[in-house]
């Protein structure tokens, strides 16, 4: 089977990129996973409960609404979607070579967008899975302004940039932020470790580690505390804590593109800055999977909408450029047959 464009993800990114191109009646085909990278298909927003800074929705709307909703509209418009994984491609030429999980024949595309995202690291302490999205959390943007969370003493994990402006961020919220580092000392830049450490609202605990989450024990319950331990003595204590805040990293979803398109160093497809062009001419990457510093629905809705644009005009211009040969092969056959005079004509 061959499509002109081929989308591997199921976020935002992706369907964005699939509305748009289905409306340039580009027939795009998404492939959107079987439970890839241990998400179900919509990425990470299906791990979210409430959505409250996505435009249009005053009122907030679930996470896993929002992606059924794109997904309908990316549907409504024409996109094929295939709730298969691609497991293997192979970029090398043109057109491009897919392997969908336990198919050994290829598709094949004439363009692809990778939208196959990123996942937040866990630290999988018990208590982790009851209380996910009931007071822990990978992202402070994203659920430090819900309710849940106002005026109560909030707890950060990680020692680096991300971890300091998470806990800024939350310490508006909060009534105070504890940063729990696990060295003697903090991996975020000077300017950033000094503006935190000199925020009359956040505590940084060198040392120091979670062991446990613990909380309400009914279904639906909320977190209410943390265990700690100090990995220097050992000693071990409960803290009064209603949310957890991980800033330890994400993973893009990158292993089968290594090698081939051009990443970072913790594996982030590189983009043209302002562009989601890759360096394999035809191969665009929108969402999370390119986007390290910011991580939101609508930024990665929005750069679905670039690569779609970006992958359109990449197709028209290689339809030109065949339109072109075949004009040019057509123009020699005829001069070598004598009709160059007919050709020339602007009546034919």
């Amino acid at each position: 089977m061959h499509s002109k464009v081929v989308i591997i993800g199921s976020g935002p990114a992706a369907h964005t990129a699939a509305v748009y191109l289905s409306r340039a009646e580009l027939k795009p085909v998404l492939y959107e996973g079987m439970l890839a990278n241990g998400i179900a298909a919509g990425g990470q927003l299906t791990t979210t409960t409430d959505v409250e800074n996505y435009p249009g929705f005053p009122g907030g709307i679930g996470g896993s609404e929002l992606m059924d909703a794109m997904r309908a509209q990316s549907e409504r418009f024409g996109t094929k979607i295939i709730s298969e994984t691609i497991e293997k491609v192979d970029l090398s030429s043109r057109p491009f070579k897919l392997w969908p999980e336990y198919t050994d024949e290829p598709v094949t595309a004439s363009a692809i967008i990778i939208a196959t995202g990123a996942s937040a690291r866990r630290l999988h302490l018990p208590g982790e899975a009851k209380y996910w999205q009931n007071g822990i959390s990978a992202c402070a943007v994203c659920d430090g302004a819900v309710p849940i969370f106002r005026q109560k003493p909030l707890v950060v994990i990680g020692g680096g940039d991300s971890a300091a402006e998470e806990a800024m961020f939350l310490a508006k919220y909060g009534s105070h932020v504890t940063v729990l580092v696990r060295g003697a000392k903090l991996r975020a830049s000077k300017t950033m470790a000094k503006r935190l450490l000199a925020h009359p609202k956040v505590t940084v605990r060198y040392n120091t580690v979670a062991t446990e989450v613990t909380g309400e024990p009914e279904d639906r319950g909320l977190m209410t505390g943390l265990r700690l331990r100090d990995v220097v003595s050992g000693a071990e204590e409960d803290m009064r804590a209603n949310g957890l805040f991980y800033a330890v990293g994400h993973d893009p979803a990158t292993a089968m593109f290594k090698g081939v398109v051009d990443m970072d160093a913790e594996s982030y497809i590189v983009t043209k800055p302002g562009t989601s062009y890759t360096n394999v001419e035809g191969v665009f990457a929108a969402g999370d999977v390119q986007d390290k510093r910011y991580r939101q629905a609508i930024t990665s809705a929005g750069s679905g909408c670039i690569a779609a644009l970006e992958a359109e005009k990449f197709l028209a211009e290689a339809e030109d450029e065949d339109v072109e040969d075949g004009m040019e092969g057509e123009n020699q056959a005829a001069k070598g047959a004598g009709g160059e005079e007919y050709r020339s004509n602007p009546l034919l």
